[in-house]
């Protein structure tokens, strides 16, 4: 951990899945109530865990362009038939059945700690979400969670996934700041490394239960940033908001 100037920050950046919203639960609360509804069986927690486990490799493809540009509903749709085809229950879950699966991400709880901690940044600073959920995603879920975002700043809008730098100095141009006048706040390493790399300044939030109670989440430890902190409200306080 570096620090950073707090007065040279002009933009918090904040990633959304697993930073700001709890992905785990909601995903793992919506695949118990659909798979019941359809009298499936399934562990809810280990199927939002292999969902999610695709989540980067599918998104990689887009990347290396191996495949057209697919925003996150249709990447999370491809990934999400082809773990009902693996548990064997592909016919237990009609179309309609899936796109409520998919829709689950766009309605995601937020941690305790982030609507006042984000409340508090955005009294000094623009405060933008910056995910890879599509426009209307991010938009519905913003919305749900109650997040005081000032903008949306998409992968869909750069048509490339973090880490690219492409999706972070997209968001810059469109804000018309200087990379290192934007603070990307994430609770991944991956996303830290690539921020970074485009010259962003950095804050990692650690979320030891993103991953839930059985895997391990990425830990401060082991992240290179400017800054480490353990929750919005944490990362208020460090920059005197």
């Amino acid at each position: 951990m570096t620090g950073v100037d707090a007065a040279s920050i002009r933009v918090v950046a904040c990633d959304i899945f697993g930073t700001t919203v709890d992905w785990r639960t909601g995903v793992a609360r919506e695949v118990a109530r659909t798979a019941a509804d359809h009298g499936v069986e399934l562990d809810a927690g280990a199927f939002a865990d292999e969902w999610r486990d695709r989540y980067l490799p599918s998104m990689e493809r887009v990347n290396r362009h191996e495949r057209d540009w697919a925003y996150l509903d249709t990447l999370h749709r491809e990934s999400l038939d082809e773990l009902l085809d693996v548990h064997g229950v592909a016919d237990a879950f009609p179309d309609a059945a899936r796109r409520r699966l998919v829709h689950a991400w766009h309605r995601l709880p937020a941690w305790d700690d982030a609507v006042e901690g984000l409340t508090r940044l955005r009294r000094r600073y623009v405060l933008a979400a910056l995910s890879n959920g599509g426009f209307a995603l991010l938009t519905t879920l913003v919305k749900a969670a109650g997040l005081p975002f000032d903008c949306i700043l998409s992968a869909e809008l750069a048509r490339a996934y973090k880490p690219a730098a492409r999706a972070y100095l997209t968001a810059t141009d469109l804000l018309d700041v200087d990379p290192a006048q934007v603070l990307m706040v994430a609770a991944h390493k991956w996303d830290i490394d690539g921020a970074r790399q485009a010259g962003l300044a950095t804050a990692f939030l650690e979320r030891p239960l993103e991953k839930g109670p059985a895997r391990t989440a990425d830990r401060a430890a082991d992240v290179t940033s400017d800054l480490a902190v353990t929750g919005f409200d944490h990362l208020a306080d460090v920059l005197g908001c």
